[in-house]
């Protein structure tokens, strides 16, 4: 695959790599050098400028539903709460199904509230729920991104420097439970 910005910028240029399920990488370089760009590139967020990308042998054109990504400046509405925001990609995925194109039937509200909730509880943030991001700290913030993402229950998590507002006690417990989920 490759990759130029417009503008001419090259990041990658006949660029291929393999990845089997339940593996766990981790992409480490120099700021500016495409981690972030290679994650939106697997999470169908950019285009490619050449080749082709596959996800469980389906070539990659725009999002998939069943890809998690944890952005590492949280994305959070700041007019929601953490529960609402939470919950944002369950309702984004029960508009346009786990498809990406069809209304799901079988998903229920109080699945859907109880999920949420398990992983806010998991995280620790359960307390905060009907709090606003501007009320919270980074580290709360930041567990309310990666709640948003994994009540999802993805089957590939990409996760751009998602512990960085995490104090060292949070950030050890995160890593661990992300080894978990692998």
């Amino acid at each position: 695959m490759s990759f130029v910005y417009p503008g001419g910028a090259t990041i990658f240029q006949d660029f291929s790599w393999q990845v089997q399920r339940g593996e766990t990488w981790a992409i480490i370089g120099p700021s500016g050098c495409g981690k972030s760009t290679l994650l939106y590139l697997i999470a169908g967020l950019r285009k490619l400028s050449g080749g082709t990308l596959l996800v469980d042998n389906q070539p990659i054109g725009r999002p998939r539903p069943q890809t998690g990504l944890i952005l590492q400046d949280y994305g959070l509405l700041p007019w929601a709460t953490v529960w609402d925001n939470a919950a944002l990609g369950l309702d984004i995925r029960r508009f346009y199904g786990p498809d990406g194109k069809h209304t799901p039937l079988n998903e229920s509200f109080d699945d859907r509230r109880q999920r949420v909730d398990d992983w806010l509880e998991r995280l620790g943030i359960r307390h905060v729920a009907r709090q606003y991001p501007n009320q919270i700290s980074g580290g709360q913030r930041q567990r309310t991104a990666i709640a948003r993402t994994l009540a999802l229950n993805p089957d590939l998590l990409l996760m751009d420097e998602p512990f960085g507002a995490l104090d060292a006690l949070t950030r050890e417990d995160l890593q661990r439970l992300t080894l978990e989920l692998g």
